[in-house]
């Protein structure tokens, strides 16, 4: 079964741009989508191709925006507010069925609105996965000017208060279907390097969001033998990289300067399952349809 996540940085764009392209030639069976950041009545549909899509816009107009594509319809979708919406190939949106109410960690209860994260059981595989998009937040260690100052102490205070939330959340979204008897499979953007594998600019970088280090601590803190996987390190566990996200500015993408923020996290069981993966980058600057590249993976279930 091949999977995948992309931070698409707007659907709108990155059809025009070529994803339905990408899309056919890897034929992923699960494709995970951060930052659609796209109303509903605006989805270019032809996008999603002919996949079944579960979708939480949020009701932040133009931002954020997690939807989960899978072949198959899916046994149950779970959200974290109100605004999910399915469909299947050749209809239109509707509000999703939610199959329960997700008992929120209390961090989390004020980015309810904001389309950050949903999940899916498989109807074809005791699985369910998760498409997660974490605040970007900034670094008080280096602010611009003090005017902005204040603004990045608020935007970091707010990640890390996400942060703690989330880390209480994966814990019950992974027993929560551990119970149901399925593995897990948390993916998407989650806006921290972990290791100095995964900068390449790394020194430089100490004081930048995303890899500061009480963010790299709290990533350590999730991850273990026992609870979630990072699987793309698992298969690559001495490179630098594989590299997922580069700037739009100067000669980053070209001299493959990057960074390493989105993953796929599993049970230790699926991540076993694991035989090949990579990030799908673009041969070109030109041919990018996002700042971030697709992670993809291929488990033998």
């Amino acid at each position: 079964m091949r999977i995948a996540t992309h931070n698409v940085n707007g659907i709108r764009a990155a059809q025009r741009r070529g994803i339905a392209g990408w899309r056919d030639e890897r034929m992923p069976s699960v494709i995970a989508l951060q930052e659609v950041r796209c109303a509903p009545d605006q989805l270019p549909l032809e996008a999603f191709g002919d996949y079944h899509v579960a979708y939480d816009p949020g009701t932040l107009a133009g931002r954020n925006g997690v939807a989960v594509l899978t072949r198959e319809p899916v046994a149950a979708v779970r959200a974290w507010g109100p605004h999910a919406l399915s469909w299947a190939p050749g209809q239109v949106p509707v509000l999703a069925e939610v199959t329960e109410d997700v008992t929120l960690a209390r961090e989390l209860r004020g980015f309810v609105a904001e389309g950050r994260y949903l999940e899916v059981d498989l109807a074809s595989a005791p699985l369910t996965i998760a498409s997660v998009y974490v605040p970007k937040g900034d670094s008080p260690l280096a602010p611009r000017d003090p005017a902005t100052a204040r603004g990045a102490q608020l935007r970091y205070e707010r990640k890390m208060a996400f942060l703690a939330g989330f880390a209480r959340q994966l814990k019950r979204a992974r027993l929560a279907a551990a119970a149901r008897g399925r593995e897990y499979l948390v993916m998407g953007d989650f806006n921290i390097a972990h290791t100095r594998y995964d900068v390449r600019n790394w020194r430089g970088n100490q004081k930048s969001a995303g890899f500061l280090p009480e963010e790299r601590e709290w990533f350590a803190s999730i991850v273990s033998p026992r609870t979630l996987v990072d699987v793309m390190r698992r298969l690559h566990p001495d490179a630098d990289g594989p590299y997922s996200w580069w700037s739009w500015r100067g000669k980053a993408f070209d001299s493959d300067t990057g960074w390493r923020i989105d993953y796929q996290l599993a049970t230790p069981r699926l991540a076993k399952l694991a035989t090949t993966g990579g990030t799908d980058k673009e041969p070109s600057y030109e041919a990018r349809i996002s700042d971030h590249a697709p992670v993809v993976i291929d488990y033998q279930i």
